[in-house]
This record gives C-alpha cells, sequence and structure tokens, in this order.
C-alpha cells in the first residue's frame, strides 16, 4: 500500500469517526443545541480537526443525510423494479417503503427535510451538493416510474408522474414536519405513523381512476 492510499484510508476512518460521533451527539442534544465542539470532544478530536473535514455544522449533517437518501433511493428502486404486483399492491409497497425510510433514521430525515426548504444547501460544497441532488432526484424519478407503470395500466389518472411524485413527497414531509412541531408545542403523543398512512390511504384513493367521476 502505498503513502497516498494509506493517507486517503485514514482520513476517510477519521471521516467516519466525526460523522459518528456527530449522530450520537445529535440523538442526545437535539441538531439546534449540539456545536462543533460537543462533536470534537464526542470523537476525542480538536474542534480545528473537524473543520479540516466539515466547513460546518450543516455540513456535516448534509453529509449524514446521504445514508438516507442511499437507503430511500434503494427502497424505492426495489419497488419500481418489483414485477407480478397488481395496482393496489404496488401502491401499498411504496407507501411501506417511504414509512420505511423513516423508521430507518427519525433524526437524520428530519433534519434533511429541513434542509431542503432552506438556504443551507447553497452553503454545501459542490460536490456534496451534487450527490445530495443526484440521489433525490434519482429517488424521485423512482416514484414517477411507480405513478408512471400505474397510469399506463389505467389504475391512476392520467396526470404527469412527475407532479404526483412530487404531491407525495411534499405530503410526507409536510407531515414528518409537523409531528416533530407537535413535539415541541408539548403534545408528546406519537400519532405520526399512522397519520402518514391516513395521508398515504387518502392520497391514493384521490388519485385512483375508479374513483373519478
Amino acid at each position: 500500500m502505498g503513502i497516498q492510499e494509506r493517507k486517503e484510508r485514514e482520513r476517510g476512518r477519521r471521516r467516519q469517526q466525526i460523522m459518528i460521533a456527530a449522530k450520537k451527539v445529535f440523538y442526545t442534544k437535539g441538531f439546534a443545541k449540539v456545536k462543533m465542539e460537543d462533536i470534537a470532544k464526542e470523537a476525542e478530536l480538536s474542534p480545528g480537526t473537524l473543520y479540516l473535514y466539515f466547513k460546518s455544522k450543516d455540513e456535516l449533517c448534509a453529509s449524514l443525510s446521504l445514508r438516507i437518501l442511499q437507503y430511500l433511493n434503494i427502497r424505492l428502486r426495489h419497488v419500481s423494479a418489483e414485477k407480478g404486483l397488481d395496482g393496489q399492491q404496488k401502491l401499498e409497497a411504496l407507501k411501506d417503503a417511504i414509512i420505511d425510510v423513516y423508521e430507518f433514521d427519525p433524526l437524520i430525515l428530519i433534519n434533511l427535510l429541513r434542509l431542503q426548504s432552506s438556504e443551507i444547501l447553497k452553503n454545501l460544497s459542490p460536490q456534496l451538493l451534487a450527490d445530495i441532488k443526484e440521489l433525490f432526484n434519482s429517488s424521485l424519478g423512482a416514484m414517477s416510474d411507480i405513478f408512471n407503470e400505474e397510469i399506463n395500466k389505467g389504475v391512476l389518472i392520467d396526470k404527469k408522474p412527475e407532479v404526483l411524485a412530487d404531491l407525495l413527497w411534499a405530503l410526507f414531509s409536510g407531515i414528518v414536519l409537523w409531528g416533530e412541531n407537535k413535539k415541541i408545542m408539548g403534545n408528546n403523543k406519537d400519532y405520526l405513523k399512522q397519520a402518514l398512512k391516513t395521508a398515504f390511504e387518502v392520497f391514493f384513493l384521490g388519485i385512483k381512476r375508479e374513483n373519478r367521476i
């Protein structure tokens, strides 16, 4: 192994060390209250070392979001490629995949949803922003493919599948963020999963061709 390769491996290990520490601190304190110094302490590194790998807390959080975007993309692509399902089963599989992504890592997903609706994206490094855009667009593309398939079968109304994908993601994002806001306002009852299931059922019911007059 050459010197350059060893340096790259060490840099990768250190970066992973920082991300593991950050995730632990985010779960303990909440994203808003965490400072880079807290993450440095958990990682047993100097704050200056963290800034060699991530220029800000926002960039560190965005980097953590890549993992959940990868998982989202894999789940949706799997549903899109699945054969032998009727229209109802396909939509059920789509619903289950999206809810599964929420359960995979709620905290990081919530921060991702907040990130996508803020100015922070503009301040990320070009490569990180490109990676996020690629994964997100690929996931929306997979949803569009699912809707397009069911439109062509006559199961769903004839609307642009890209629009339906955008609407479904907006519905999902809004409910997850609203559920988090309810916790902040003192309502600790967790109805989120049930709310997501109900919202998806109503949405799918509204776009089925059989329900149109």
